[in-house]
């Protein structure tokens, strides 16, 4: 009986031992699995929702290794495994911590849900007829131009285009223009000079195509014509920042009298991920490039590189695509209105004179 009696005793006190035992396994299995996942992000910001699944799956082992802590006939090996697992937790969710506002502002830019060109195209303008080919090499899916009515008036307008599902992605090279795809844009400029056309550039571009076959093509001639030809068009040029503005390929088709950014977009030389890869050798370090760089549109309004910040509604502009539109459009607008009453000459001695101030900085002595 005695024996019986001991027999069921050390079979009782093991039973949750071994539950421990297999709970602890699937703890750090899960952990796994979101330590895996969080690392394949890979640097892409554009997946925001990612950083609030995983802090709820990490919220989730936390409670669960605090119940096996709790559980009683735990020896030293399984307590240690517990605090590496807690230890594990606390690492990832230093990695999740509240990114600055700066950092905020370019996941906004980044959204995949993020109005593009031709939606805003569509949302806008009447009557869009698009224009195809550079006239030399051939067409460039990433630029799209073309010719359209602007609350009655006849326009020209283009822009870089990313496209939204993979398909449309790949077919616009990600939204990377080529060499004719510049061309094509300058083409349509000089066609807007020769019929008194306003001109209306929408960005949003990481960068130019930064490939063997478009520097072959002659990419960095393509993108200095257009900085020259630009600054001498002889009709009124407004230009929205309405995502990303990467380097070069967003300069291109964005000097302009007029020169606006949506609240929420980023306008710089270099993407913080490779700002932070040349200056420290990690590009993890982004969000300190980021704030270096001064890349927000109130960083840049302050410096005097744009004219006009455009308000977005709360949360970004993918909350609400129509209410973006419609403000877009009324600064368009007002913008348009003000530099028709401006002589050209007049015009394109300020349009000189706007992107000469840049840049330059005064200190005087006390």
């Amino acid at each position: 009986m005695r024996a019986s009696s001991s027999r069921g005793l050390s079979t009782a006190a093991k039973a949750p031992v071994g539950d421990s035992m297999l709970a602890l396994s699937g703890a750090e299995f899960l952990l796994s699995m979101v330590e895996a996942r969080w690392a394949a992000r890979n640097g892409d910001t554009r997946k925001m929702d990612s950083q609030l699944k995983t802090q709820q799956e990490l919220e989730k082992i936390a409670e669960q290794l605090a119940k096996l802590e709790a559980l009683p006939g735990q020896n030293e090996d399984t307590r240690g495994q517990i605090q590496q697992l807690h230890e594990r937790v606390h690492a990832l969710e230093s990695q999740l911590a509240v990114p600055s506002a700066t950092w905020l502002k370019i996941e906004l830019a980044r959204h995949p849900q993020r109005p593009h060109t031709l939606e805003y195209i569509e949302r806008i303008f009447t009557d869009w007829s698009e224009i195809h080919g550079d006239r030399g090499f051939g067409d460039d899916p990433a630029m799209v131009c073309g010719m359209a009515r602007f609350r009655g008036e006849e326009v020209m307008v283009l822009g870089t285009e990313k496209g939204r599902d993979t398909k449309q992605r790949v077919f616009r090279n990600f939204g990377l223009p080529n060499p004719e795809g510049y061309r094509k844009a300058l083409r349509v400029m000089k066609i807007a000079e020769k019929f008194s056309r306003p001109v209306i550039s929408l960005v949003d571009v990481t960068g130019a195509n930064p490939g063997v076959g478009a520097e072959e093509r002659g990419q960095a001639e393509a993108i200095a014509r257009n900085l020259r030809d630009m600054s001498r068009l002889q009709v009124p040029i407004v230009t929205a920042i309405t995502g990303e503005g990467g380097s070069g390929g967003a300069l291109a088709i964005a000097v302009a009298d007029r020169v606006l950014m949506m609240e929420n977009a980023m306008y710089s030389v270099i993407s913080p991920e490779a700002c932070a890869a040349i200056m420290w050798r990690d590009s993890s370090k982004k969000e300190f490039a980021a704030e270096a760089l001064h890349i927000t549109a109130s960083d840049l309004d302050r410096f005097g590189c744009i004219d006009e910040i455009i308000r977005e509604p709360e949360g970004g502009a993918h909350t609400d695509p129509a209410a973006a539109a419609e403000l877009l459009a009324e600064s368009l607008h007002k913008n348009l209105v003000q530099l028709k009453t401006i002589p050209i000459p007049q015009l394109l001695a300020a349009r000189y004179d706007k992107f000469r101030r840049m840049a330059q900085f005064f200190q005087t002595e006390p």
